[in-house]
């Protein structure tokens, strides 16, 4: 412990040294628990939220769910289910939709565990595809049910993994193609393997390999426009050249086209790296549909297709600025709103900012997910939280999913035999004694002035999974406990019987 904290003084130094005295350029100032570990704070208290957060008027903010590791990209289930990719814990999350509809996910837990870094994911006739660091899986997914069955069959393999850029997005065009996007490996450099810094394309099997897109630096998201079926993706700008060079982009995507990394950015001006003797691939090269400020690392984009917002919002993208790290003051940390106009030039509003506010860091937005239920989705790898975003303040309508029954108390248990629930259950009521769990669940038990949070009808909102899922990262203010794997199934077994 004292090694860690001694690590992380010098590392706050460090930084503070690097905005201090190094040049502009090389500045560093990002949350120090973001860049090392992919998440640093906690939900901001609701005071916290109806004091900073913003959005446009007629919408609402909440938090849809929290205490979730490295949240980083989203997809909805046919039945309203939210999946959640945590690459960091090498999972893909569940969260139960809010069938109660008071504006929270019901339930959650861990649907894939032990993938090497997944990141995106998407449906495809039956199949969930979820592209790892070096591959892009896949595996059969019964929404009604919510479990996959069989084996995860990789049906990619090979894809350059791992270095600097190493996330892949997933997603299966209007064509039937599945298109992957892979980062560059570094900040500026010639790539030897020529499927970096590109979007990929490849048949639902994985077969037909081609290089869609090529100079995209870092383009870790991409949707299709409704009406016309551009394919629009976000890209990071190049480091270590100041705070306003260069611009982050928004590319419209078209097959063959080359975006001009490393040899130019913007709008064909010659990078200083590598533009010197590459005029004519600088000139051919296609400048950003719309230019973010530098350094604002645009990440999760999604079109608003739906009918219950404003009109000047039915079309308009909703983009995700993780916030910058190599500026002297930050920028970015907000969700913005891109609207195209009859001439189809692109004015930016903001969405959801409050994030960022003199400095100080409370989120860092990574995706956007449209619901079902109209509103928007929001993951944010700081805080560990999905937010919710919805017009007119109503709650999630649970009557526009279709669900199935909620199961009974003890379906969940009857998989397991007598004899296992009753070893299971007495050494859970072991680990309850032990970790002191009723001082903070049981009245008569607790300590004075303590809040009480009931364990009431935990089988109607959870499993088996589902408990061992938030036992890993419980809602604050609960702690996590060091329990292993088979002591979080001991205690969910306990719970599940006797609450």
């Amino acid at each position: 412990m004292r090694l860690a904290v001694g690590t992380l003084g010098v590392l706050l130094v460090v930084v503070g040294a690097c905005q201090l005295l190094w040049p502009e350029r090389l500045a560093v100032n990002v949350p120090i628990g973001s860049m090392l570990f992919g998440s640093g704070g906690k939900a901001p208290a609701q005071e916290l939220i109806r004091g900073r957060m913003r959005v446009p008027e007629g919408f609402t903010v909440g938090i849809y769910a929290e205490g979730i590791k490295n949240a980083r990209l989203l997809r909805f289930t046919a039945t309203g289910d939210l999946l959640v990719s945590q690459p960091r814990q090498s999972r893909v999350l569940l969260l139960e939709r809010d069938a109660d509809g008071d504006g929270r996910a019901d339930g959650r837990r861990s649907l894939l565990e032990d993938l090497n870094r997944p990141h995106g994911m998407d449906f495809r006739d039956g199949w969930l595809y979820v592209a790892e660091t070096d591959a892009v899986g896949r595996i059969r997914f019964d929404a009604q049910t919510r479990e996959v069955r069989g084996e995860f069959e990789r049906v990619v393999t090979g894809i350059p993994g791992g270095s600097n850029h190493w996330t892949r997005s997933v997603r299966f065009g209007p064509d039937g193609w599945m298109y992957v996007s892979v980062g560059s490996s570094c900040n500026v450099c010639i790539e030897e393997d020529e499927r970096r810094a590109a979007i990929l394309r490849y048949r639902p099997d994985g077969s037909g390999e081609e290089i869609y897109a090529r100079g995209l630096r870092n383009p870790v998201s991409f949707d299709w426009q409704p009406g016309t079926g551009d394919l629009y993706a976000t890209d990071n700008g190049r480091d270590l050249l100041g705070n306003d060079v260069p611009p982050c982009e928004l590319n419209r995507v078209v097959q063959g086209g080359d975006y001009g990394w490393p040899y130019a950015y913007g709008d064909r001006i010659p990078d200083p790296s590598y533009g010197a003797g590459e005029e004519a691939r600088v000139a051919a090269s296609i400048p950003p549909a719309f230019p973010f400020r530098a350094h604002n690392s645009p990440l999760g984009i999604a079109f608003v297709r739906s009918t219950d917002v404003p009109a000047d919002y039915r079309g308009a993208a909703l983009v995700a600025l993780h916030g910058s790290w190599n500026r002297t003051r930050k920028d970015g940390y907000k969700v913005v709103s891109l609207h195209w106009d009859e001439n189809g030039e692109i004015t930016e509003r903001d969405f959801l900012s409050g994030f960022l506010l003199d400095e100080d860091v409370i989120g860092r937005p990574v995706d956007v997910a449209e619901g079902p239920d109209g509103a928007f989705y929001i993951s944010d790898d700081h805080a560990g939280v999905i937010w919710r975003v919805a017009y007119g303040g109503a709650p999630a309508d649970a009557a526009r999913f279709a669900l199935p029954a909620r199961k009974e108390i003890g379906d969940d248990l009857a998989a397991l035999s007598r004899q296992e629930r009753i070893e299971r259950s007495a050494r859970g009521e072991e680990l309850y004694r032990r970790a002191a769990c009723a001082t903070c669940h049981e009245p008569e038990r607790a300590e004075a002035g303590a809040v009480i949070v009931p364990l009431e009808d935990l089988a109607l909102r959870y499993d088996v999974a589902g408990l061992d899922a938030f036992l890993v990262a419980p809602t604050p203010p609960m702690p996590a406990f060091p329990f292993d794997r088979e002591e979080r199934r001991d205690i969910a077994v306990y719970l599940l019987q006797t609450r």
